[in-house]
């Protein structure tokens, strides 16, 4: 007889139930919240993902929610390879119960820098050339249907950030990638939502989350 080979079911083989998506969006945007006191002039993503990420541990466990673990800087294995390479280094991982015992099944939370004007251009541009990208070319979320971006806000309005973000991802990845907003999160200064095709022809669904982290903005000169 013979045997059918073992392969994930469905394309793609890693996705979330609507349940679980709420979950994530509201443990980010409550442990943003709770790190934003502790940030201070001048910090840069590493840092202020160290403090975040420390907070959405805190308010995990003030929620009672014991089918979840947090972690970060989480190397992403080359696993085409036998060699010591890797893909890269993802700042959030978030993995349900239901995850464990597979390294590739995780939910993937990329951050960055973010801010309204053009003294912050370079770093809403760098969102999508540098953020946004690892999801599409296979350095994180190979085979998932959803991932989170995490924008630290360091200067107003969102709404103008939103609208860069935006066209940067729609030059890059055409019209159908255009951002729409999705529920709000008292937590957070906005929430889009947009579908990106990766060369694969897989699609993945990119949340990003907008919080108020203007503590962290360079002291003024």
């Amino acid at each position: 007889m013979q045997l059918t080979p073992d392969l994930p079911a469905g394309h793609p083989s890693f996705d979330l139930g609507a349940d679980e998506i709420d979950t994530v969006i509201d443990l980010i945007c409550r442990g943003a919240s709770a790190a934003r006191p502790e940030m201070t002039p001048g910090l840069f993503e590493v840092p202020m993902t160290i403090i975040v990420r420390k907070a959405m541990k805190r308010v995990k466990r003030e929620l009672g929610l014991t089918n979840l673990e947090v972690a970060g800087e989480v190397e992403i294995d080359d696993m085409a390879t036998t060699g010591p390479e890797l893909l890269g280094r993802i700042d959030i991982t978030l993995k349900f119960a239901r995850q464990f015992g597979d390294e590739d099944d995780y939910v993937g939370v990329e951050c960055k820098r973010v801010g309204a004007g053009s003294a912050y251009s370079q770093l809403n541009t760098r969102y999508v050339t540098e953020g946004v990208i690892r999801f599409t070319n296979g350095q994180y979320a190979v085979g998932h249907g959803w991932g989170f971006m995490l924008g630290y806000t360091l200067a107003l309005p969102s709404e103008a950030i939103m609208t860069a973000i935006d066209a940067r991802i729609q030059q890059d990845y055409g019209k159908g990638s255009a951002l729409v907003a999705a529920p709000a999160h008292d937590d957070a200064l906005s929430i889009h939502e947009g579908s990106l095709t990766r060369p694969d022809d897989t699609t993945i669904r990119l949340t990003h989350i907008m919080v108020d982290m203007t503590p962290a903005a360079p002291a003024a000169s």
